[in-house]
């Protein structure tokens, strides 16, 4: 036990740091080179390089990537399937075409979006995808197909809302194509504020159910059992789940691969399943993934930037063919 408690510690330390780290990174590291003295001494005298546009989208890329690992987590959790993600359920798709649709209507109404509104139209987008994939749930006996409906869902999403991109002619609108490949670039301070307010408190909900979610991890009979409320349980996951997804594509656009690939990395290092140790992991290590991600995404074919999904993809994709292949393994023993 004394052991298991080390490791514990060591890997959230280790963590910890390796944010620390890429935080730093992804300040001084850019199209401008600054020296950590550079960058401190930017952090104190209000640089604009630094406020205006590395530590937003540096913050933005540790909380948005630690969002959609927890989604992932609790969505992995209610299907009890592995390759559960916000991205391959089509929840990122719905919420992207959701977003996608409200910020034409605004526009050709002569409006624009706060954040709030934006997190909004995201999340009811979101919300509409969940809904249509339960449904599927409870008529389809097999996760193998679940999943696909999933895929299909995002793809017809996707179709539509590059449909809608392509003929909208507002030139604010024209942004959301670069929005709409996946992008942490031009979020500002008040996003962020925004981000801070919403991510934070959605995943402290997620760890204040932490004894319902072993329970229920374990069967539901055995939750109800433990005096779990199995329905309320499952509705929190879906809307916490929703949320945090709805949170990152708003801001972010989709992002691919974080949110299956995030919890099975911190689950192998940690060696434990509790809930209690590995939703605050999840966020650590889907920041983790992001910031290192977006890191470069940023730099490796500097001054083109290459959008943040194909960097997460090309890194996270590998991961789910590890967790296809070693059940399918598992399932042939």
């Amino acid at each position: 036990m004394r052991r298991l408690k080390f490791k514990t510690a060591a890997v959230f330390a280790g963590l910890a740091a390796l944010s620390l780290v890429l935080l730093g990174a992804n300040l001084f590291i850019g199209s401008v080179r600054l020296s950590a003295v550079e960058t401190v001494g930017g952090l104190f005298s209000g640089d604009a390089i630094i406020w205006k546009i590395r530590l937003p989208r540096a913050v933005a890329a540790i909380l948005l990537g630690g969002a959609l690992a927890l989604s992932g987590y609790l969505l992995q959790t209610f299907f009890n399937n592995p390759i559960a993600g916000p991205f391959v359920l089509g929840v990122s798709s719905g919420a992207k075409l959701a977003v996608a649709l409200t910020m034409i209507a605004a526009a050709g109404a002569g409006r624009a979006l706060n954040s709030f509104s934006t997190v909004a139209a995201a999340f009811a987008g979101s919300m509409l995808s969940l809904g249509f994939i339960l449904l599927v749930s409870r008529k389809v006996g097999r996760v193998s197909l679940l999943v696909v409906c999933g895929v299909m869902i995002g793809y017809i999403c996707s179709a539509a809302t590059d449909f809608a991109v392509t003929f909208a002619g507002d030139a604010d609108i024209v942004n959301l194509r670069d929005w709409a490949m996946g992008s942490f670039s031009g979020t500002d301070m008040d996003s962020v504020a925004v981000m801070a307010a919403i991510v934070p408190a959605a995943s402290v909900c997620a760890f204040l159910l932490s004894k319902p979610i072993g329970a229920y991890r374990l069967g539901e009979g055995y939750a109800r059992s433990s005096g779990v409320r199995v329905g309320l349980l499952r509705a929190a996951l879906i809307i916490l789940s929703g949320l945090l997804a709805a949170c990152v594509t708003a801001f972010a656009g989709p992002v691919s691969f974080v949110g299956i690939a995030a919890p099975h990395i911190v689950r192998l290092l940690l060696g434990t399943s509790k809930p209690t140790v590995l939703i605050p992991a999840c966020f650590l290590g889907g920041g983790i993934f992001c910031s290192a991600c977006d890191l470069v995404a940023r730099t490796a074919f500097a001054p083109t930037e290459l959008g943040i999904s194909t960097v997460t993809a090309i890194f996270g994709a590998p991961v789910v063919i590890g967790i296809m292949l070693r059940r399918k393994r598992g399932e042939a023993v």
